[in-house]
């Protein structure tokens, strides 16, 4: 198997479809009620469906790329606001913070070699 698509509720389409475009994902679905994004990078999509329901945000979105500095310095020229800035994790990523307009949590980090192989990797347990 392999993990394609992430499929987030959103309150207002028009704002978190321009959201997502402005943080550089291509749009390549697009309804009243329902879009669906090609990563900035990759092949990986994420997708947004429209509700009326009460939002409870949960899960964190992940955009990796190879220097966070200069992500984040060009993101918020562009107006993009952070919760936090690039900073080194003791889990040895470099991640920054943001928010979308429904708060989903979303960080861009750079993991290097730490991304697939931690020091504290589990090994195989087959």
């Amino acid at each position: 198997m392999r993990l394609n698509q992430i499929t987030l509720p959103v309150s207002d389409m028009d704002r978190s479809r321009a959201f997502y475009s402005a943080l550089g994902c291509r749009l390549i679905v697009k309804t009243d009620h329902y879009c669906r994004f090609l990563a900035p990078e990759g092949d990986t999509t994420l997708s947004l469906s429209l509700t009326d329901q009460p939002l409870h945000p949960g899960a964190v979105i992940y955009f990796e790329c190879e220097d966070v500095d200069r992500v984040v310095g060009a993101l918020e020229e562009a107006g993009f606001h952070f919760a936090y800035g690039p900073r080194d994790e003791s889990w040895l990523w470099r991640e920054a913070k943001l928010e979308d307009p429904d708060g989903h949590l979303i960080k861009l980090y750079h993991a290097g070699i730490n991304r697939l192989d931690p020091p504290w990797e589990v090994g195989d347990e087959t």
